[in-house]
Formats: structure tokens, sequence, C-alpha cells
């Protein structure tokens, strides 16, 4: 297969499709070796419009979305970004890519080898990857960016807490078909923005707080 077409075929008939736009975020997704982040049994399935199986009963998320989450996140040079489910490492490279200083967290210890060797074998050594849980990783910074790959079948204001004044947050929120891709903005010390992006359906964050159910 000729990866580096396939990988402009890409963004030009899946991505841009999907109303991703920007220049910068259609140059790294045309130019970062996806085919590398994909487990070499579903490497001919790099490209598909469709998740992709990895380790640990994970996915790995369709092209389109990971282009709506870049452009989302109109991650700066310099900025720091902080991704919560590392995977096989491919969000994380495009968002270094992009100039963001990256902190990746991933709680599956053989995703997080993954990840690693991934981002090393291909350039980005410089992604620091913490094996963590999220959900109850204590943040001692504020970041500019953070995206969510996973999502939360309820909404959990701690991760919009560890943004800084003018940092966004992407996430996907709801526990039934379809859910909510929301982008939040920290406005102010105590003030959020909250636009809804669009409609999907995203695995759930491991451990992530769900919705009470009420039995009568």
């Amino acid at each position: 297969m000729d990866f580096a077409a396939a990988r402009q075929q890409m963004v030009h008939q899946q991505v841009r499709a999907w109303d991703v736009l920007d220049p910068g975020v259609l140059d790294v997704l045309g130019y970062v070796p996806r085919e590398q982040f994909v487990p070499a049994a579903f490497r001919e399935m790099a490209f598909a419009d469709g998740p992709i199986p990895l380790p640990a009963g994970q996915t790995m998320l369709a092209p389109k979305i990971h282009g709506r989450i870049l452009q989302a996140l109109d991650v700066k040079p310099g900025e720091a970004a902080l991704e919560i489910g590392a995977g096989s490492g491919y969000l994380s490279a495009c968002l270094a890519a992009l100039g963001a200083q990256v902190t990746s967290l991933e709680c599956v210890p053989e995703l997080a080898r993954l990840a690693a060797d991934n981002l090393r074998a291909t350039g980005h050594p410089g992604v620091a990857l913490v094996e963590a849980d999220a959900t109850a990783w204590p943040a001692s910074r504020r970041f500019d960016a953070i995206a969510l790959t996973a999502s939360l079948p309820m909404y959990d204001a701690r991760y919009q807490e560890w943004l800084a004044i003018g940092g966004r947050l992407f996430v996907v929120v709801g526990s039934t078909e379809p859910m909510s891709a929301q982008l939040v903005t920290r406005t102010g010390e105590h003030e959020y923005l909250k636009v809804d992006l669009f409609e999907t359906v995203v695995d759930p964050l491991l451990h992530a707080r769900r919705p009470s159910r009420f039995v009568f």
C-alpha cells in the first residue's frame, strides 16, 4: 500500500468532508504516519472511516473524529496539551506535531507501553506518557488544551478545572446514542463557555462517573 497517498485520500475524502478545514490540522493529518499507530493486523484499515480495534478491548477513533478534535482545540505552538486516553498514541503525536507540549494519560498498561513505543518510533519522544487513571489523577498544573478521547456518561467538572484561563476542553458526553461532542472554554477563574459541536458515539472512559439508576 502507498501509505502517503492513502493518508492524503483520507484527508480529502473523509476529514475535509466532515468540515475539518483548518490547513494546519489537515497538514498534520496528512504527514503523521497513522498507519504506524495501528496494530499490525489492522494496518491496511488505518485509513478506514471507522474505529479500529486496539489491545485490551479499546478502539482507535476514526480519522474524522481526530480531525474535529484537533480543529476544535486550535492548539498553538508552545501550549500545554493533555490527552486523556492515549490509546496507541496517535492523537498525542498530532498534538505534538502542531507544536504543543503534550502530556498523555493512559490507564491500561498494555496501551501505555504501545503508545510510548509508537511515539518513540515516529519521532515524538517529547510526549510525556503517564500511566495513570484520569479519574483519580491529581493534576498539578493547568493546561491550554485537553482532549478526552473516550466519552463521559455524565459530565464531570473536574476536567474543566484543569484548564488555564482561555483553555479549551474537548469532551463527548452521553450514556446513550447519540452522544454530544462539546467544546468547553474557560473564560475566567469560575466561568466556562460550553458549545455543542456534533453528535457521535464514543466508547466510555474507564472508571468514569455514571448517572444514578433509580430502582422503584
